[in-house]
């Protein structure tokens, strides 16, 4: 029986005490010594304030302070008497265990939440299955365990702000569907099986799905959200042994395949087509093993989320992890997404594997990365090659990739486009990397990405996909267009070619037969066709390098300026203020300069700043050139006058003054 101290009501507690006006009686949490015996009005707020106020609640139970000696407590050795001490405790509901202070036993209770124990040991009827809390996400319902976005905290991890995560690899595996059916994918670390279970959902026999989780009630938690989703579960916990379980409901006919493994286990056993990964932190301890056996064509998909080391916050973590020197700089996202793609690459080579990249995204929480792997040495050659490090300024930010070749050079600063080193003291440049130098997006494959995401109905992804696709192409979102349609950049991307009436390709894919040899040369040459119309690497802040004393022009009005100037020109997600061009960093500053205003003209239109000056300079120069003396002693004199009224009205005004 559960303890006397744990009640549901305070009615209950007065019960005990048997309280009777005319009657004195004692408290039953308390013993003669400490609190006699009294009458029914004054054992009501004892009661009242000192046990049930400071009770600890728990599914409807109090479970009060109580002061019998139930605890064994150290006696106190004081001359030659013993004094033994009642202390005060809680009893737990749960495991009946005795805890002196309140904040200690509302910790005792938490953790027994937190692993999933909320049966008591003294309540008969058991909790239902259906007290997990049950969250929906595009039309997939999962469980949930308490403190679910807490990974220190619970087994079965769910961050909803991963949401758009979510949605950009599901738009990327929907694309890889459309090439080849079925293909098989797998969601290496599934916790909740959210992931996974979309995939099977939505997709339904185009794919072949596999959720993996090394945690016993993970593996629980999954098998429990592809009941409440009317799926089936094959259950895998051994690579010998198989048992089937079936779901509930017969609508969907597919069939999840959940395994209990360690994820480097399961990747070096099986081949799939499309490999996602997302651990807590790093992921470049399984890199190696998900490169082993990925088919040919197939996509890597991998979620970083040790921001502070990519971040450069902690930057002795990133030395340990990615093997890179990195320092904090104004572009450190983007920094962050080619460190992860280089350490992509070079696992990829160990397996005599090159990687294409298709998206990179490196938002608030997390860092998304997704390759298209080509097996074979060359492909692995061209993709190591393109792993340099970069020359960074740390005066003015201009920054730019070390030139191939071995040989060391005398002066590396001359590498850099501005002359920092010669006007400043000491050394002002760090080399940062090994880094990715190489594209960061697939265009063909973005668009087809949106494409997905429109048909799909994901709102959130199709904002961001918009903004990636202009990225790509190095344009404004005001020249985005759609017509560019899903069926042509279908036919040719990444070098793979579908055979159509319309496509006059040798290599094509032809159900799901794949001639890997024609489409690796024809993806390698395509690369090299493409290498003079990549995207610029990097961005400029515009606050950053904004003037003081000067309202800068809109952003949308800058990047016209900068394109009308002749370069490209573009905004990025990784920076809201970002601007993506070629232009150098000193022809950037200059168009900005020219069109930003005085911050004291208040209303003045934007514009080139002091036009007429500009003017009368060129005038000047025109007229030294043609010999014009009489020109340039004619302005000089306007100058003269203009500064002697100047000085005379000062004057004026000073005298008037004193």
């Amino acid at each position: 029986e559960k303890h006397i101290s744990i009640q549901r009501h305070l009615a209950d507690l007065e019960k005990l005490a048997d309280l009777k006006e005319d009657e004195k009686k004692p408290c039953p949490l308390c013993p003669e010594e400490k609190f006699k015996a009294c009458y029914s009005h004054k054992l009501h707020r004892h009661l009242q304030n000192l046990h049930w106020k400071v009770s600890v609640e728990f599914e409807g139970y109090r479970m009060c302070i109580c002061h019998l000696p139930c605890r064994p407590v150290k006696p106190n050795l004081i001359a030659d008497q013993t004094f033994s001490k009642m202390g005060a405790h809680y009893h737990c509901i749960i495991c009946s265990a005795t805890i002196t202070r309140r904040t200690d036993m509302i910790g005792h209770i938490n953790r027994h939440v937190n692993k999933g124990e909320t049966e008591s040991r003294f309540i008969t009827v058991t909790a239902p299955k259906s007290s997990h809390e049950v969250l929906k996400e595009s039309a997939t319902d999962v469980q949930v365990l308490p403190n679910y976005s807490t990974p220190q905290k619970t087994d079965s991890y769910f961050n909803p702000k991963m949401k758009l995560n979510r949605q950009l690899i599901f738009c990327a595996l929907a694309v890889l569907a459309e090439e080849r059916k079925p293909i098989e994918c797998l969601d290496a670390f599934g916790a909740t099986g959210i992931m996974g279970l979309q995939w099977a959902k939505h997709l339904r026999s185009s794919v072949k799905v596999t959720i993996n989780d090394c945690n016993e009630n993970s593996v629980t938690m999954i098998q429990e959200n592809c009941h409440l989703n009317k799926m089936k579960v094959k259950l895998n916990t051994k690579e010998e042994d198989n048992d089937e379980a079936m779901g509930d409901g017969e609508e969907n006919t597919d069939t999840i395949e959940v395994t209990k493994m360690d994820a480097n286990v399961i990747m070096h056993l099986r081949s799939f087509d499309f490999i996602h990964l997302d651990p807590f932190g790093t992921s470049v301890n399984y890199l190696d093993s998900a490169f082993r056996n990925v088919r040919n064509l197939g996509i890597v998909s991998l979620t970083s989320t040790d921001i502070s080391s990519l971040y450069a916050k902690a930057q002795h973590v990133a030395l340990r992890h990615y093997g890179c020197n990195i320092v904090r700089t104004e572009y450190y996202k983007e920094l962050a997404a080619r460190i992860v793609i280089a350490a992509v690459t070079r696992a990829a080579a160990r397996c005599n594997k090159g990687v294409e990249v298709l998206l990179a995204v490196a938002l608030e929480h997390f860092v998304l990365v997704v390759v298209r792997v080509l097996r074979g040495p060359s492909p692995a050659d061209d993709s190591a090659k393109k792993i340099r490090y970069l020359i960074h300024c740390q005066w003015c930010e201009e920054r730019i990739f070390q030139k191939e070749g071995n040989m060391v050079e005398e002066n590396p600063y001359q590498q850099l486009p501005c002359d920092c080193h010669g006007s400043m003291p000491g050394k002002t440049a760090v080399v940062l990397g090994p880094l990715w130098s190489g594209a960061l997006f697939n265009t063909g494959f973005l668009r087809r990405m949106l494409f997905e995401a429109v048909q799909y109905g994901l709102d959130e992804a199709q904002p961001l996909l918009k903004t990636l696709v202009c990225e790509a192409e190095c344009t404004t979102l005001k020249h985005f267009s759609t017509h560019s349609s899903y069926d042509e950049n279908k036919q040719e991307e990444c070098g793979v070619y579908i055979k159509t009436p319309n496509t006059s390709a040798e290599s094509y894919l032809v159900h799901g037969k794949r001639k890997s040899d024609e489409v690796i040369r024809n993806a390698a040459k395509r690369q090299k066709s493409e290498n003079s119309a990549e995207h610029p690497a990097f961005y400029y802040n515009i606050h950053r390098h904004s003037i003081k004393g000067m309202n800068m022009p809109k952003l949308n009005k800058f990047l016209y300026y900068l394109s009308e100037a002749g370069y490209k020109v573009s905004r990025t997600h990784f920076d809201p203020m970002g601007v993506r061009t070629n232009a150098p960093l000193a022809q950037f500053k200059t168009i900005l300069m020219k069109y930003s205003t005085p911050t004291y003209t208040g209303g003045q239109a934007e514009g080139p700043v002091h036009l007429a000056e500009d003017v009368q300079a060129g005038e000047q120069v025109q007229a030294a050139a043609d010999g014009k003396a009489e020109d340039v002693e004619f302005l000089e004199d306007d100058k003269s006058e203009v500064a002697a009224t100047t000085f005379t009205e000062d004057y004026a005004t000073h005298c008037a003054a004193d």
